[in-house]
């Protein structure tokens, strides 16, 4: 059997609060790395109130809205999962990429398991940060956003809104991934 190759794709959520077990996941945002113009958004409809004030000052989504303009979250999930089997190229696997992935993977993750049974990234994910500090020379604290995003004279300033940011992360992406790919060909 033929090695699959990877699709990334990078999401961007915004939440009420730091962890999934007491917060809600208010919106979802991705873009294919490969092919930008193939993105999603969807806001949830929140099933707790549960929220932090510095979280929702963050994104500016209000519980409000969500009620009279959001989905369901098994409807969201469910679009969204089969957003990432449309996109994801035949003989490709999709890999679930993130800025800060273990915060955006771990909300995905349990609402994937909770709505649908199954995650359809598996069980791994990338963060661009980890990848950055892996080909540069610096430690931890200088993995973020606005660090990276000088490095290769991006723009800086995250919107904070889930689409908005997965397209800028993405485009993160593609330039360390053609690093990652530069760097494999001289050996």
């Amino acid at each position: 059997m033929a090695d699959k190759k990877e699709y990334y794709i990078v999401v961007d959520v915004e939440t009420s609060g730091p962890n999934p077990g007491k917060y809600d996941l208010l919106s979802i945002g991705a873009c294919a790395t490969e092919d930008p113009r193939e993105t999603f958004y969807i806001e949830l409809i929140p099933k707790s109130e549960h929220y932090e004030d510095e979280a929702m000052g963050i994104h500016g989504l209000s519980f409000e809205h969500l009620h009279n303009n959001g989905t369901e979250p098994k409807e969201a999930i469910e679009l969204f999962a089969r957003w990432v089997k449309f996109v994801t190229p035949e003989g490709h696997t999709p890999v679930f990429s993130a800025f800060n992935a273990p915060f955006d993977w771990m909300f995905m993750t349990e609402y994937f398991y909770k709505y649908l049974g199954y995650n359809p990234f598996g069980h791994k994910a990338l963060d661009i940060k980890a990848l950055f500090m892996g080909l540069h020379p610096i430690n931890w604290l200088n993995t973020s956003h606005n660090h990276i995003s000088i490095f290769y004279q991006g723009n800086n300033e995250l919107s904070h809104h889930a689409l908005e940011d997965a397209i800028e992360e993405a485009e993160l992406l593609a330039k360390l991934l053609n690093e990652v790919e530069q760097s494999l060909s001289k050996e």
